[in-house]
């Protein structure tokens, strides 16, 4: 869990966190933080992939709950027995008859 935490909650939230900041004009003293470095960064991807700069935070937004999603069903995967048990115990289900 904590490689999750390390590389991909951190990542994104960094991300997320300069891009909101940055479209919202904050600034914070900064030049990182201002719409024009904003406009700059995404103008420059949107060169590079031949796209509109506006169509590329969506498209980064929908890849992070993709990934995001996956990412949680193979944690809940790998630890589904923890999780049954305590479904089990908050008697949301039926416990599992054990296996012969």
């Amino acid at each position: 869990m904590r490689y999750f935490f390390l590389f991909f909650v951190i990542p994104m939230s960094l991300f997320w966190g300069w891009y909101l900041l940055a479209y919202h004009d904050v600034g914070l003293g900064t030049p990182i933080f201002t719409r024009q470095a904003h406009d700059h960064v995404f103008g420059i991807y949107g060169q590079i992939l031949g796209i509109d700069p506006d169509t590329i935070a969506p498209m980064v937004a929908r890849a992070c709950l993709v990934d995001g999603s996956i990412l949680l069903a193979i944690i809940a995967f790998r630890r589904r027995k923890k999780i049954r048990a305590w479904l089990a115990e908050k008697k949301y289900i039926q416990p599992a008859a054990p296996s012969a």
